[in-house]
């Protein structure tokens, strides 16, 4: 069986959002075969640099605020002080788990999965599908999809990602279903799902 997941499912496990992702990640049964378009390796490491910069930027507004607290003689500067700089300790420790977890995830996923590489008929079927109009990288990941489901007719094929506002879309299930590939927004429901055909 096939599992096909993308950026999200790498990111949502780093962020910590969802331990089941992380658990099937570390133990994966043997009949389960993951595949991520080669793409979401370069997305992932790409909205982790975007995140850091984000991040960056939130703590230079902090320091700001923690240096205007430190000037302010008050009771309810000092107090203030204590608070910000408590978070800030507590968001650059958060900070690390991240990427830690982003690391070690990163990692599992490159050992376990297929990686489907980007092809020129890949590149001309995004071309031609009207879809994701203002999202490339999630039409280049579709199609990639498609083009390895194309290449595996026979087995049960899933696709889990929990961009539902893109991949949930009514086109997009209908495109996947045509493809032979069973949508999934959480992993939980796909594990579930799982179980079930097991039984």
């Amino acid at each position: 069986m096939i599992i096909y997941v993308e950026t999200n499912f790498l990111m949502s496990i780093a962020k910590g959002q969802d331990s089941q992702a992380q658990e099937l990640l570390q133990n994966t049964p043997s009949s389960l075969r993951i595949v991520v378009p080669s793409i979401c390796f370069v997305e992932s490491l790409t909205t982790l640099e975007q995140e850091e910069k984000y991040n960056l930027d939130f703590l230079g507004k902090l320091d700001i605020q923690i240096n205007q607290a430190e000037r302010d003689n008050s009771d309810n500067a000092r107090l203030l002080l204590f608070r910000l700089e408590q978070s800030k300790t507590s968001f650059l420790e958060r900070n690390n788990e991240v990427k830690e977890r982003f690391d070690v995830a990163f990692n599992q996923l490159i050992s376990k999965s297929e990686m489907i590489t980007l092809s020129t008929g890949v590149f001309q079927e995004t071309l031609n599908r009207e879809i994701f109009d203002k999202h490339i990288i999630d039409r280049i990941i579709l199609e990639c999809i498609i083009f390895h489901a194309g290449l595996h007719l026979n087995e049960n094929k899933s696709f889990l990602s929990s961009n539902s506002k893109e991949f949930g879309r009514r086109e997009v299930i209908e495109v996947l279903r045509n493809s032979g590939i069973q949508y999934f927004n959480k992993t939980q429901n796909f594990l579930s799902w799982l179980q079930s055909q097991s039984n």
